[in-house]
């Protein structure tokens, strides 16, 4: 027979959770590393707006490892500048983050030799990216003693990187490329690229000659028009598909055609 249950006896727990769902919020704020609060690091450089969210995954090397501004590094996101912490990597950044990157949760970059992130990237959580790779020559040796091999990684400006996806030692990834979700790259990608499968191949790419080839199979999404309220997107989703056509088909701007959606209109 189910027991009763005690309203009182739930108010210490209650009090206990908020108490430490508040301590941890706290303890994520204050342990984030930005330019203005760096803690132990001292990063090559670090722009404004940009911030480390705790907890930190493994940081090395950050004397060569330079931030953009505005960028946000999720929690457990690992950077690391050279094989082991404490080298001379001379005056150049080995790991260079463009503006405005996003590094999802738990994700990897590897810099032993340079790794550079152009701006506007976007990284789903878990990506990995490496410059280093190892090798196994030698079939005496344990592969695992055996020198890496290393080669540059360059990821161009406005590209998004999908879950899962790694970008393995080498990688010329162009502007504005979609990395598909457990994608492994390696070699050359062309700019306005969708690469998927491992190893990646491309899939879909734009060339102002031809536009997407293949054909996309959706249209492109259109921006809210400038001065549509809330309430006028509210009123449009309770809209049935032929209210919505008819609405769709009316002249005018944006804006325009949902004004009569407008409560007390």
């Amino acid at each position: 027979m189910p027991k009763s249950k005690n309203t009182f006896s739930s108010w210490p727990r209650r009090l206990a959770q908020r108490a430490v769902h508040a301590g941890w919020s706290w303890v994520q704020r204050t342990g984030s590393v930005t330019a203005e609060h760096p803690g132990r690091f001292r990063f090559g450089s670090m722009g404004t707006g940009t911030r480390l969210a705790f907890p930190l995954g493994t940081i090395f090397g950050e004397p060569w490892i330079h931030v953009g501004a505005h960028c946000i590094v999720g929690e457990q996101v690992t950077l690391t500048a050279g094989l082991m912490p404490g080298l001379d990597l001379g005056p150049e950044p080995i790991l260079r983050i463009g503006d405005g990157v996003v590094l999802g949760r738990g994700s990897h970059v590897i810099a032993d030799t340079t790794v550079t992130i152009g701006s506007d990237c976007y990284f789903g959580p878990y990506v990995y990216v490496t410059s280093t790779n190892h090798s196994y020559d030698d079939p005496h040796e344990p592969i695992g003693k055996q020198w890496p091999r290393m080669e540059p990684v360059r990821i161009g400006p406005g590209c998004w990187i999908g879950t899962g996806a790694v970008i393995l030692p080498g990688a010329r990834i162009g502007r504005n490329v979609v990395v598909a979700a457990g994608a492994v790259v390696r070699g050359t990608v062309p700019d306005h690229a969708v690469v998927a499968g491992a190893p990646a191949r491309v899939v879909r790419r734009w060339t102002p000659a031809d536009g997407w080839q293949p054909p996309l199979r959706t249209p492109a999404p259109v921006p809210i028009p400038e001065g549509v309220t809330p309430e006028q997107l509210r009123a449009l989703s309770d809209l049935d598909e032929e209210s919505a056509a008819r609405l769709a088909a009316l002249d005018g701007d944006g804006a325009a055609r949902l004004a009569e959606l407008e409560p007390g209109s």
